[in-house]
């Protein structure tokens, strides 16, 4: 059950005289100050005809900002009153009610940056459906984020990465999957898994898909998205001349509840996938030791800043380094 805050929106839709090309969907959760920016970079982008905003949960001044915003909109659509049903389940109920042929899925504390767009849309051209495309995503200090591009997500590789130990002892390093510290290549590549923070897909290629699987509530469904693709013949694409700007961490959500779920999401996710017993054993035996691992990734963060007495770095969003010099 979903509620449109906007009355008069069905008057105004009624009133288009050609279907949007591109809708963008962002789910909302306790998002907190770069919300309102992350919305302002998207109703400035022109291609966005229909801009559709899942409420999963918003302090009451945000809540009504949203509210307001899509009665002076438009372009917006808000669906409110659902409590927090999941990403997932959320992300579907906004390409459900979207009617554009082009669907871009945006986090509520990412920014798109001019011809962010168009780029995910080129790529799609003549690629294999169904295709999924993501793009190059930085942090507020310029640097390539982790995510936009990885390896094959496995039992194996999630354990060494959630414990750096690919990444720190050398005859691990095989099992790295991250590909940011690599030079980004000039032109849209095949790659197995893309960031869920912002992504493309035709309305068509989303629903053959049959959507998030909204077995997953919080993370892990965007690899399961990507897998899904690939395994029905598709293709999975990183698009390094789209930008965005991820700030991440900005929920109000406690640390901890955010890393069950996603620890739990890798182990549905291993078990969904695992065509052999062998495969199945494998996920069921590292299974304990990636929900430690999650879990115990923000309590260690927490005890070292209790030692430290470091304050909690205030945010700042800039351009990449990229886009600024452009």
């Amino acid at each position: 059950m979903y509620v449109s805050i906007d009355p008069a929106h069905s008057r105004r839709a009624a009133s288009w005289a050609t279907t949007p090309r591109v809708s963008l969907i962002m789910v909302v959760y306790m998002t907190g100050p770069a919300l309102m920016e992350s919305v302002r970079h998207v109703l400035a982008e022109p291609l966005v005809d229909e801009f559709i905003i899942v409420d999963n949960g918003s302090s009451l001044a945000d809540a009504a900002w949203l509210r307001d915003l899509a009665r002076r909109e438009p372009r917006v659509r808000l669906l409110q009153g659902l409590g927090n049903i999941g990403f997932a389940r959320a992300a579907n109920l906004g390409a459900a009610n979207a009617k554009g042929r082009s669907l871009v899925f945006l986090n509520p504390d990412a920014f798109l940056t001019t011809g962010a767009v168009s780029a995910l849309i080129d790529a799609a051209r003549d690629r294999p459906s169904p295709c999924v495309i993501g793009p190059r995503v930085f942090n507020t200090d310029g640097t390539e984020q982790r995510g936009a591009r990885r390896g094959e997500v496995t039992p194996v590789t999630t354990l060494l990465s959630l414990s750096k130990l690919s990444a720190t002892l050398p005859p691990l390093r095989r099992f790295e999957i991250h590909r940011e510290s690599e030079a980004p290549p000039s032109h849209p590549v095949d790659t197995p898994t893309i960031s869920g923070a912002c992504f493309y897909m035709s309305a068509a290629d989303f629903h053959v898909l049959g959507g998030f699987d909204e077995g997953f509530f919080l993370h892990v469904e965007d690899v399961d998205l990507c897998w899904r693709a690939r395994k029905m013949g598709g293709s999975v694409l990183f698009q390094p001349n789209a930008r965005i700007i991820h700030v991440g961490s900005t929920s109000k959500e406690n640390p901890l509840v955010i890393e069950w779920h996603k620890g739990k999401g890798l182990v549905r996710y291993f078990l969904k996938r695992a065509d052999s017993k062998r495969r199945k054993v494998l996920a069921l035996v590292l299974a304990p030791l990636i929900l430690g691992v999650a879990v115990g990734r923000p309590l260690l963060r927490q005890l070292v800043r209790g030692r430290m007495g470091r304050p909690v770095e205030r945010l700042a969003t800039r351009q990449p380094a990229e886009h600024r010099a452009a």
